[in-house]
């Protein structure tokens, strides 16, 4: 009894230490405005901030440039996912692979990626598609090395018993290197999400075509200051809730690594 009233006190007392970091930086940032020291012009008050709020929301200026970058991210996320986990599997299973993109690999994942978006733009326009797959080009590479290295780490044991067995390559490669790599899959996802948004965002204020980025962009050109940190902190929350959804996603999915 005496821990079941406990639990709300800790939770509430968790939500504030995970809080504080970001109630200081308010603080801090309303006392530099409020005395002067920074113009309005270049640093807003939270108070300007959060009254450009409510008037960009009821306009569609949030919601609408949000869910274009958000599809944009996601779907270039979902290619690299798709397109990763398979390389990553193939290169664990077969030397031939390996020998084949494992360079490839070397050279463009420490690439700065955000490079590309001229080619890109180029290429594909500067609409959807360009963005897409910048974003599917810069997760793809933390995608196979994730999945490589899970899938590596599976014993010889089980795959040798799965062969001895009669169990088709295609078997081996779905039902035991998969579910045995999924939480080293799980933690590339958790990593490249963030990338993913990044990408997006980015790409969005260099070559435009709408989106956050492009919104933010076009705003700091008239010198709409406020409107500029409501897209930021737009960003910002947006990036914090999709990784609190990750790793609750990632609990519920590995709930047996955990028990493990």
């Amino acid at each position: 009894m005496p821990e079941t009233r406990a639990r709300p006190f800790r939770r509430l007392l968790d939500g504030a230490i995970y809080a504080y970091p970001l109630v200081l930086v308010l603080v801090l940032w309303e006392a530099v405005t409020e005395l002067g020291y920074v113009r309005p012009l270049f640093l807003p008050g939270v108070g300007a901030v959060v009254q450009q709020f409510w008037p960009m929301l009821i306009g569609h200026q949030i919601v609408e440039p949000l869910a274009v970058s958000l599809f944009r991210a996601f779907a270039g996320l979902a290619l690299a996912v798709i397109f990763g986990t398979g390389v990553g599997l193939a290169m664990a299973r077969f030397s031939s692979v390996r020998w084949a993109f494992d360079p490839l690999v070397s050279l463009a994942f420490p690439a700065p990626k955000i490079a590309f978006v001229p080619i890109f733009v180029l290429w594909f326009g500067i609409d959807h598609l360009s963005k897409i797959l910048l974003v599917a080009f810069t997760c793809v590479f933390p995608m196979i090395v994730a999945t490589y290295h899970g899938a590596s780490a599976v014993s010889g044991i089980l795959i040798w018993s799965a062969q001895a067995m009669g169990t088709p390559e295609h078997k081996i490669m779905s039902r035991i290197l998969l579910p045995a790599s999924l939480p080293h899959v799980i933690n590339g996802l958790r990593v490249t999400l963030p990338v993913a948004l990044i990408s997006a965002f980015t790409a969005e204020m260099v070559a435009g075509g709408g989106g956050v980025g492009s919104a933010m962009m076009y705003a700091q050109r008239f010198f709409q200051t406020p409107t500029v940190f409501v897209y930021i902190i737009i960003m910002l929350l947006t990036g914090l809730l999709l990784d609190l959804a990750m790793t609750k996603l990632r609990r519920r999915l590995l709930r047996w690594e955990q028990e493990g």
